[in-house]
């Protein structure tokens, strides 16, 4: 049975790039997802089964079950997901500090130039709000 508080539902970090396949690939079969992963790392395919069953449970991913393979899809967007995990590390590690929070990221690596003017034109935006 899923969870019921599905606001706060966060993937854990094994299971992010499971999400993140089905992201880029849409709807797909355990083999498919497994033979993505396997060329990334060894992982055996019944243990992508079993995430895909545990992800499943916790209402993270959508099953088909019609077919005989069945079929599995994100039950959020990666958007969504992204939000929560980033409100989880705003609160906790930057105390509620956006600046703060910007201000690392943006340290942390060099921006290129098309990224830079994406955020200015972010702030533009929601200085006109």
């Amino acid at each position: 049975m899923p969870v019921k508080d599905k606001k706060t539902l966060k993937p854990t970090p094994a299971e992010l790039p499971i999400l993140a396949i089905l992201w880029e690939e849409g709807p797909s079969t355990v083999r498919h997802v497994h033979d993505i992963v396997m060329e990334r790392q060894k992982v055996g395919y019944t243990t992508i089964l079993k995430f895909l069953q545990i992800m499943h449970k916790k209402g993270l991913v959508k099953r088909d079950s019609s077919a005989m393979a069945h079929i599995y899809e994100p039950a959020f967007s990666e958007q969504e997901i992204q939000r929560r995990l980033l409100n989880d590390l705003l609160q906790g590690a930057f105390k509620g500090s956006a600046k703060n929070l910007v201000l690392s990221a943006l340290a942390m690596e060099e921006s290129s130039a098309e990224e830079l003017a994406e955020i200015k034109a972010m702030i533009s935006e929601l200085e006109g709000k």
